[in-house]
């Protein structure tokens, strides 16, 4: 039905538990929507932080967005993960908070101990960079365009070209921006 048509009252009753009860454990509904399991957010991170020597953080994140697109499970799967955000715009307020979280944890992920303002300042720029993929990549427009392919499978390679591609041309411009 529907982030917005489903009540407090209705998930804590098909939770055996009571509203009160509920949020106990939540301070919101939107905290409902994103457990406390691994996402694709997660995922992106642990790239980046995970990455091989001599990979880009960029690519480490591309090719785990990649990934992604054929994730069997519904969190980490790019596609469950955008329809999970769904049209709410209340879903879609705790998602840009997920994301200011996410930038966070994956400048600090890249960041090194002896790193200094100049480096950290140059860590939070690949780690914005790396946002602007994730954000383009599950936004409606890159459905839109995925969803006129005819099915599942040829909508995960196309979704996985638009990764490829996306994040060629962030690539090739930090590259002229750095010249």
């Amino acid at each position: 039905r529907g982030f917005d048509d489903v009540t407090v009252a209705e998930i804590a009753d098909a939770a055996n538990i009571s509203v009160k009860t509920l949020f106990t454990y939540v301070r919101a509904k939107e905290e409902l929507l994103f457990s406390d399991e691994p996402n694709v957010l997660d995922t992106v991170v642990a790239a980046g932080r995970d990455r091989r020597p001599g990979q880009t953080p960029l690519v480490a994140a591309a090719t785990a967005l990649i990934g992604a697109a054929g994730d069997p499970e519904p969190a980490r799967n790019l596609d469950g993960f955008r329809r999970l955000t769904g049209a709410s715009p209340a879903a879609r307020a705790r998602l840009r908070v997920l994301w200011e979280e996410t930038e966070d944890a994956l400048a600090e992920a890249l960041a090194a101990r002896r790193d200094g303002p100049r480096e950290r300042a140059a860590r939070r720029l690949v780690a914005a960079q790396i946002m602007v993929l994730v954000r383009t990549v599950t936004s409606d427009e890159v459905a839109a365009l995925i969803d006129e392919t005819d099915n599942s499978k040829r909508r995960r390679e196309a979704l996985r070209d638009w990764i490829r591609e996306a994040a060629g041309s962030l690539a090739r411009g930090l590259q002229a921006a750095g010249r």
